[in-house]
């Protein structure tokens, strides 16, 4: 059997190839052979993610002639991946990139670091601000004074609280996207969401297409359901959707489920534009593809003239190819654990009756104080707060990256929370160990690839601003500088900083 999940094209992976800015070489210094700087090439795709892991490669003739060479230069390149162990071949079924067995390169998700330990450590690991207040102290003081008819009840409400279900039906509604409360289900935050939807639709060994690179503790819950991930490379500018790839993969791996993150992209910041969005629902469609689309972003445009562009499930309203993941960690606070989906009344129904055997229903008090908030206008209040937050603090960390880091390469979002950083060269591992010694916890490329590809990046979250930016810099130059002389193990311990 085969172990490739998508395939590239001759045509697709010359034009990759010759996009590739070629560097100066030297005083004095010898260009590679041919076929080590094909070889090169190809393992550099790999490791930025613009060519996925897994991904089958064209056969050597058909290389040979988009690129113009002997048939023997490809050859030589596939050997020398092979015995890098950036290729695997077998007879019969061709060969398919892949990542070296040994690497030791993270893949698991993301975790917040304990409170006690912010003194001495810069967490740049989650993307999570504090709550806006008083906005959310006014709400579980609204949830705690709507509470006592509930009280009177058995407090289990699998599908949610109907009057929230009414409430997130109606913003829908308000949208141009008609919907009823039969299609909403509310969930213990977006992770509860799209953990239900893998189980139903996503059994062990199902494949599901997903961005590359992916939001890091969502693959991860995919890989721990047994799903088989078939990553769909971005733009070769990582800035937006390339929808021929994803038409290509829908219908060669035939995934059971898609997920995509189109509003303000987790990691890269990006924003799918209305053409992409009705093109790929289109080809989801045509795939028989469950299309998840996570809007957990999608309040967070953080630039005053951004034009937000139709919620996916306005391609589809019906439901039938699109479910909707929302939630309110990320627009007000990663505490509030309350999350929803959209999608039609007989996925609803269908996800309500799986859920007796996994967490019941999602706890009342929280629902309350987000219904209370939806109307009574504090929502929108509590959302400018985020967004001034969030604007603020990322064009200080901006600053201080460019100021610090002068050769790190990042296009800046017009909205989300986190920063998709290429490291001038550097292992984004490496940074993230050496980061650890001198007091910034930054997550590196790899977690948000699957099997290892981005370790050129990291990601920086919009969670600290002024002078906690400034000096998360200048730890991130620290740490750099000790990858770079190899010096890392020597490190200082970090010291204690106070904002």
């Amino acid at each position: 059997m085969a172990q490739w999940t998508s395939a590239v094209g001759a045509a697709q992976l010359a034009r990759l190839l010759n996009s590739q800015q070629e560097r100066p070489a030297g005083p004095g210094t010898r260009r590679p052979p041919a076929y080590r700087a094909l070889a090169d090439g190809i393992r550099l795709l790999v490791l930025e993610g613009r060519v996925p892991v897994a991904a089958r490669l064209p056969a050597e003739r058909e290389l040979a002639l988009a690129l113009s060479v002997s048939r023997t230069t490809v050859a030589a390149a596939y050997e020398a991946l092979r015995a890098e162990g950036f290729l695997e071949s077998r007879r019969g079924a061709g060969s398919w990139t892949a990542v070296p067995a040994g690497n030791p390169l993270p893949a698991r998700g993301l975790e917040p670091l304990p409170p006690e330990t912010l003194g001495s450590v810069i967490d740049l690991g989650c993307a999570a601000l504090p709550a806006p207040e008083p906005w959310l102290t006014r709400a579980v003081q609204g949830a705690l004074e709507e509470l006592p008819p509930y009280a009177h009840t058995h407090g289990d409400y699998p599908a949610g609280l109907p009057a929230l279900r009414a409430m997130l039906a109606d913003r829908y509604t308000a949208r141009g996207i008609p919907t009823m409360p039969e299609q909403i289900m509310v969930t213990t935050g977006a992770m509860g969401a799209i953990d239900a939807i893998c189980h139903l639709f996503g059994g062990r060994g199902e494949r599901i297409a997903v961005e590359s690179p992916s939001y890091a503790n969502i693959l991860q819950l995919m890989r721990e359901a047994g799903a088989r991930l078939v990553p769909v490379a971005m733009a070769e500018d990582l800035a937006g959707w390339d929808l021929d790839r994803w038409r290509q993969v829908l219908r060669d791996a035939a995934p059971r489920l898609a997920y995509v993150v189109a509003d303000f992209h987790n990691p890269t910041g990006a924003l799918a534009d209305e053409d992409q969005r009705r093109r790929l629902v289109d080809a989801a469609r045509a795939a028989g593809t469950v299309l998840i689309a996570d809007e957990t972003m999608s309040e967070l445009h953080l630039d005053e003239d951004v034009d937000m562009p139709r919620r996916m499930c306005g391609f589809d309203p019906a439901g039938s190819t699109v479910i909707t993941v929302g939630s309110a960690s990320k627009a007000f606070w990663a505490g509030m654990r309350i999350g929803w989906v959209r999608a039609a009344p007989d996925v609803i129904r269908s996800l309500v009756a799986a859920r007796a055997y996994a967490d019941l229903g999602t706890p009342v008090l929280e629902q309350l104080a987000v219904n209370w908030l939806m109307s009574s206008g504090g929502w929108e209040q509590a959302v400018a707060v985020r967004r001034g937050q969030a604007r603020e603090n990322r064009d200080a960390l901006v600053a201080a990256v460019r100021r610090e880091l002068p050769d790190w390469e990042f296009a800046v979002p017009r909205g989300g929370l986190t920063l998709w950083v290429r490291t001038g060269g550097l292992s984004g591992s490496r940074l993230a160990e050496a980061g650890e010694r001198v007091g910034v916890r930054v997550p590196s490329g790899p977690r948000f690839g699957v099997d290892g590809a981005f370790e050129g990046y990291v990601r920086l979250p919009f969670t600290v601003g002024g002078a906690v930016a400034d000096e998360a810099a200048v730890r991130l130059a620290a740490a750099a500088h000790l990858v770079r002389t190899g010096a890392s193990a020597g490190a200082e311990a970090p010291r204690t900083f106070v904002a």
